[in-house]
């Protein structure tokens, strides 16, 4: 290899082994323009493992860094050029450090140029803080402009007598640090889940996110007994002819699958309000006697649906998912309205396509249509995809509110509890209103409180004061 090809090196992010493929990249301690010197360290990274400083080989001057912070690297790609010659002006590129090709050949060029040798040459490999070399043994770089040491003739060397050999304490045992990506270890924190007592799964004895899920979950293990204390008599064994078990399959499994995802995907904050609903209740009296809408399905959850409809309008940033793969809030300009409907096969989420763009009546066609076709059980998949928020009428069962989870990538999903005559102050006095509380859960990391309060206070404006949905709708 040429000396032109020897002056600009590559160094790549290394492999730090344990089945480790990646690292992210924390902090960068230089920037192009900078001197930097062998073993000083340039770069911070954090692992599955850990957070890992990593020192520079060699003597030069930044050329170029290739990645931000913040940005998830392969082991084996370059992440920075170095000039080992700056003084020489541009030119042409060279070997690489971290991965295969001309630096090892170089360095043991190098060494055979200084009077060095080639196998010295090959142990000086670049090494992770905290890592050790991996073979052959540290030594002392020689100081720049030092004396050389004297020479002794043979004749005079005197053979020293041998030491005492002296029994070094053992070292204290190290415990090995669980293996785990970043997001996997914020998981556990938020869990409160000591990724130590996790049985991993993964690849490698990585632990996962299914293993800190399934580490969270209550346990069932007797308390232990005391070594003063009698044992106490083992429990009866349950009468198996008093209990019955079904198996979770078809839609109960997958609603309960994504319930889980959901709930600790999605960080869930609910809003609650109760709300004087009777002009609505009219509203839905007249309209079911209107001949003009005769054959249409007709019920307060049409109006809350256009409330929300119309919330959702004034507030479109409330109508969004979250790419976590790209790091992105995606807001939806069109609403695929869900309804919960409970059907013999269990709990199921159809939505109406492009609901915000339905006139009044055919959002109560398709309401009806969306009904009929659950309970039949002739729901299709392509109608429980690409929903963007839901609503879910707990009050059809008595219920007054709830804490609704969100369906898996929606923003938002409104729950309307039981309507009810109850004591309400009206024009100053008290009154037996129609009264209900509706109860708005949102993915915290779309909808922030204040977002989450407009949006909940439009639904309730306009089922207050329903001549809102023409005037805002």
């Amino acid at each position: 290899m040429t000396a032109e090809a020897q002056r600009y090196r590559e160094f790549r992010m290394p492999d730090v082994g344990e089945g480790l493929t990646e690292a992210e990249i924390l902090k960068w301690l230089v920037k192009a323009g900078d001197t930097v010197s062998d073993g000083q360290v340039v770069v911070e990274v954090e692992t599955a493992k850990a957070a890992v400083e990593l020192p520079i080989p060699y003597d030069g001057r930044v050329r170029e860094i290739l990645f931000d912070e913040g940005t998830t690297v392969d082991v084996g790609t370059t992440i920075i050029r170095i000039d080992t010659d700056p003084s020489r002006g541009d030119g042409g590129e060279g070997g690489d450090i971290g991965g295969e090709g001309g630096t090892a050949e170089a360095d043991r060029a190098a060494a055979s140029a200084n009077g060095g040798s080639a196998d010295a040459a090959a142990r000086r490999e670049p090494v992770l803080v905290g890592y050790g070399v991996a073979t052959g043994a540290t030594r002392r770089r020689p100081r720049k402009n030092a004396a050389p040491a004297p020479a002794v003739p043979p004749q005079a060397a005197a053979p020293a007598p041998a030491p005492a050999p002296v029994q070094a304490p053992a070292p204290a045992p190290v415990e090995a640090r669980p293996l785990a990506k970043p997001p996997v270890r914020k998981l556990a924190k938020d869990l409160g889940v000591d990724l130590a007592t996790v049985i991993p799964s993964g690849a490698g004895g990585v632990v996962t996110r299914e293993d800190v899920h399934a580490a969270a979950a209550p346990a069932t293990a007797p308390a232990p007994v005391a070594a003063d204390e009698p044992a106490a008599a083992p429990a009866t064994a349950p009468d198996a002819s008093r209990e019955r078990r079904v198996p979770i399959k078809g839609v109960r499994k997958a609603t309960a699958q994504a319930m889980v995802a959901s709930a600790f995907t999605a960080p869930h904050a609910t809003e609650f309000v109760t709300v004087d609903v009777t002009r609505t209740v009219r509203m839905v009296e007249r309209m079911r006697r209107d001949p003009d809408l005769a054959g249409l399905r007709i019920n307060t959850l049409l109006l809350v649906a256009r409330a929300l409809l119309i919330a959702i309008r004034r507030h479109p940033e409330v109508n969004a998912s979250w790419d976590e793969e790209r790091q992105e809030i995606v807001i939806k300009d069109y609403v695929n309205l869900g309804i919960a409907a409970a059907t013999p096969r269990g709990l199921i989420v159809p939505n109406i396509k492009d609901a915000g763009a339905k006139t009044l009546a055919e959002l109560s066609r398709a309401l009806g249509d969306l009904v009929t076709t659950a309970r039949e059980g002739r729901t299709s998949l392509a109608d429980m995809r690409d929903g963007t928020v839901t609503i879910t009428n707990i009050g059809v069962f008595g219920i007054d509110t709830g804490t609704p989870i969100l369906t898996p990538g929606e923003s938002a999903i409104l729950a309307l509890g039981a309507i009810r005559e109850q004591p309400w102050v009206h024009k100053g006095k008290i009154a037996i209103r129609h009264v209900t509380t509706l109860a708005l859960s949102f993915d915290h990391r779309l909808v922030d409180g204040e977002l989450g309060s407009r949006v909940l206070a439009d639904v309730a404006a306009v089922l207050e004061r329903p001549k809102r949905l023409l005037t805002w709708g």
